[in-house]
């Protein structure tokens, strides 16, 4: 039976594979930040969403990647995680996406 790492590999050598795993990136990145954030500050998604004021299936869908959460949501959480949130801009040529993310407050 086939690995699924291994099968990525494969079909990223497909040129629409390839775009259509590059298209989600961004939203993969945002995840991966927001799941970070809260497990650095040692958090259930219940607890979170308690800190947020929310429920925890809308924890579960913003760190799923399915949705695009807003600036109040994103500093809601960078709140209630004790973390800063940070955005910035960078050259597409420099790095391969815009990096949205969240880091531990400095205590």
């Amino acid at each position: 039976m086939a690995r699924v790492a291994d099968l990525h590999k494969k079909w990223l050598r497909e040129p629409k594979y390839r775009r259509a795993y590059e298209a989600l990136e961004e939203e993969f990145t945002l995840a991966s930040a927001l799941i970070d954030a809260r497990s650095r500050a040692g958090l259930t998604q219940q607890e979170l969403a308690r800190r947020m004021g929310t429920t925890q299936p809308v924890v579960a869908r913003l760190e799923s990647g399915r949705v695009r959460p807003s600036m109040r949501t994103l500093e809601r959480l960078a709140e209630a995680t004790g973390s800063r949130l940070l955005i910035s801009f960078e050259p597409r040529d420099a790095f391969p996406t815009a990096v949205l993310s969240t880091r531990q407050a400095e205590l």
